[in-house]
């Protein structure tokens, strides 16, 4: 019998998210560093296009008041789906695709190709971290952002056994540093828990994600008396039986989600993301939809995703202010702001004459992009997936993001 060999990678390369400027707000130190950088006052290592430079303040929310929503009958805009099937016609059948076009608020426009595939979302289930951190929060203090902000930016959470294994590699910097150490978070690292939500989603950090998941569960049992005590920490953890613990890491996350409008049965992260928080707590299918997930970005635009307060936030987390990669690094968004979260899964077996590389898997090849495009006087809504195998994901599909750039700018 042959031996099958196997190659698997859920990733997603470094897209530093959160405008530089935010620096003094949040307590990120990696923002200071990327500002003294790009302003040449410590060894710089990174040019941003000029969309990564836009300011907290001109990153807002475009659907406020607006109740639109997508389902299976919602009628697709004809000119969209033209564009997209012309876009599609000579490609694999496994891409599946939803798109919105606000460039209108008032007059969203709709369309898509295979919206209900659902795929396993990898490291774009970070979202869904996210949106668990922000729902316990808002629980915690309903009235009070300044509140929810302090624990933000004043709790500080020190790694543990949740952060092994995981390869990807995230800034350090102490005012003071010549330069910005990239490394991989080991145990005893300290973050504020506003840091490693942008640890894991501005490096997609599996070891951060693994370990704002478990702040998640904490917040949601704790509640006002987060953070707990370190034993009373370590004890949460011994009590509840392994189903216990998986139950309440799920709930911690898609109560925000359901509680928003969204639809769980379409959208999940089940698995922690690191072999350390696996071990500690056990997990249960993961699964996503290109409709869902554009509907979670409907949600983040429309101020409902879990609240205005959190929505905004959350899109300020994913603002790329960074050299861009997979679909944002189409040279055709270089002025464009983009917000964005991409995962990939690539899988290999032996095969004649074929060579296992990254992102062209010959037995699982995933790659997925959940996207928001301002440019210019547009504005967009992207969630696409695929699963086309030998072919480099990353490359394809900056390419198809150049395709849908054009479509949109070419509408009157």
């Amino acid at each position: 019998m042959i031996r099958l060999v196997s190659v698997i990678l859920f990733c997603a390369l470094a897209s530093h998210a959160y405008p530089i400027d935010g620096a003094a707000r949040t307590g990120i130190r990696r923002l200071a560093a990327y500002k003294l950088a790009h302003e040449g006052k410590i060894k710089k290592s990174v040019n941003l296009p000029p969309g990564a430079l836009w300011n907290t303040d001109q990153i807002k929310i475009r659907l406020s008041g607006s109740d639109f929503d997508i389902t299976t009958s919602t009628p697709e805009d004809s000119y969209l789906k033209a564009g997209l099937q012309a876009i599609f016609a000579i490609r694999d059948d496994s891409y599946s695709l939803a798109l919105l076009d606000i460039s209108d608020p008032s007059l969203p426009r709709y369309a898509a190709i295979r919206p209900d595939v659902s795929r396993i979302p990898g490291s774009v289930g970070k979202l869904f971290v996210a949106t668990g951190i922000f729902g316990a929060l808002r629980r915690i203090h309903p009235s009070s952002t300044a509140a929810r902000e302090k624990i933000l930016r004043d709790t500080i959470v020190t790694a543990d056994s949740f952060v092994y294994r995981d390869g990807k590699t995230v800034p350090f910097f102490n005012d003071g540093d010549a330069a910005i150490l990239n490394r991989r978070l080991e145990s005893g690292d300290k973050f504020s828990l506003w840091e490693w939500l942008d640890h894991m989603l501005s490096q997609s950090s599996n070891a951060a994600a693994s370990t704002t998941w478990k702040q998640a569960m904490l917040l949601h049992k704790f509640g006002a008396a987060y953070p707990p005590a370190p034993a009373a920490e370590a004890q949460f953890f011994k009590e509840p039986s392994k189903t216990d613990l998986r139950d309440l890491a799920l709930e911690s996350l898609e109560s925000a989600l359901t509680e928003s409008g969204l639809d769980t049965s379409k959208i999940r992260i089940g698995t922690f993301f690191t072999s350390g928080g696996s071990r500690a707590i056990p997990g249960t299918a993961s699964y996503s939809t290109p409709r869902e997930l554009l509907r979670w970005l409907i949600k983040m635009e429309q101020g409902k995703l879990v609240d205005a307060w959190s929505s905004l936030e959350l899109k300020r987390l994913l603002y790329c202010s960074r050299p861009r990669y997979r679909y944002a690094s189409s040279p055709a968004l270089a002025k464009a702001a983009v917000y964005f979260k991409s995962g990939s899964l690539f899988q290999c077996e032996p095969e004649p004459g074929y060579r296992c590389v990254q992102y062209k898997g010959n037995k699982t090849n995933l790659m997925h992009s959940v996207t928001v495009v301002e440019s210019g006087s547009k504005a967009y809504l992207v969630a696409m997936t695929s699963n086309v195998l030998r072919l480099n994901s990353a490359v394809e599909h900056q390419t198809i993001a150049t395709e849908i750039e054009r479509l949109i700018q070419r509408r009157p």
